[in-house]
């Protein structure tokens, strides 16, 4: 069975979500503004702006993250298990811009474009498709590992997290962002959390990472012009420990 991301309407409602301006996300005078931008939020509010050589935005969709990541990052590569993500965000990379459709009511769809935001630095960033639970062996350290909404849409969270302290510099950032939407179609329930992810996280990831921040970030996802999806992410950084 084809996976549900690489259907036209869901990468048209991604770059909706990672290139949309606030007005085209959400078309009301009312309605949870702090929970747009998500993606820029993810970077800019959690990472900071500090210099790193190296930045891995790992189930980086269709590439606002990496982008945002570029803006202080020397070398940034973004992975997604999506071709039709990556591909996407491969034709921004290269020319810039990309037209999609924003669905209004029934088909009825508005033409829009994503452009790649003024001050990134494309030359800066790679793009690969590929599994989060079968990285290349290949890929080295990197001085800040990004991976948002991800742990909660893979098959064995437990080995990424095992995978994770190999990757991180010592002294490096990982910043990991999850709704907690522990699904059967996507994890096996004898993989969930058997109760507070953060708890779990905590377990997991303590003997190799110092714990620097914990915070809850809204973000909505537009599917028409009369219905969103509203969820909180659970959002940790955490330093590599020497």
């Amino acid at each position: 069975m084809e996976s549900p991301y690489e259907s036209p309407r869901l990468l048209d409602e991604y770059l909706l979500f990672h290139y949309g301006s606030p007005r085209d996300v959400l078309p009301w005078d009312f309605g949870p503004v702090e929970a747009l931008d998500f993606p820029v939020r993810t970077v800019i509010g959690l990472a900071g702006s500090s210099r790193r050589e190296r930045a891995l935005d790992l189930g980086c969709a269709v590439g606002r993250s990496t982008f945002e990541l570029s803006r202080f990052c020397t070398h940034v590569t973004g992975i997604d298990y999506s071709r039709s993500f990556i591909t996407a965000a491969e034709t921004l990379r290269r020319s810039g811009s990309l037209g999609y459709a924003s669905r209004e009511e029934g088909a009825a769809t508005r033409s829009l474009v994503a452009k790649v935001p003024q001050g990134c630095h494309p030359d800066r960033v790679t793009f690969e498709q590929g599994d989060a639970m079968d990285l290349r062996d290949d890929l080295g350290e990197f001085d800040l590992i990004h991976a948002a909404n991800l742990l909660c849409r893979v098959a064995d969270p437990v080995r990424l997290l095992l995978r994770l302290p190999r990757m991180v510099s010592p002294g490096g950032t990982l910043i990991l962002t999850t709704p907690c939407t522990w699904l059967e179609e996507f994890t096996p329930p004898s993989r969930w959390p058997s109760a507070s992810t953060f708890d779990w996280l905590e377990r997991e990831l303590s003997p190799h990472f110092g714990l620097l921040r914990r915070t809850d970030l809204p973000f909505l996802i537009r599917e028409h012009a009369r219905k969103f999806q509203w969820s909180v992410a659970l959002a940790t950084v955490w330093s590599r420990l020497p």
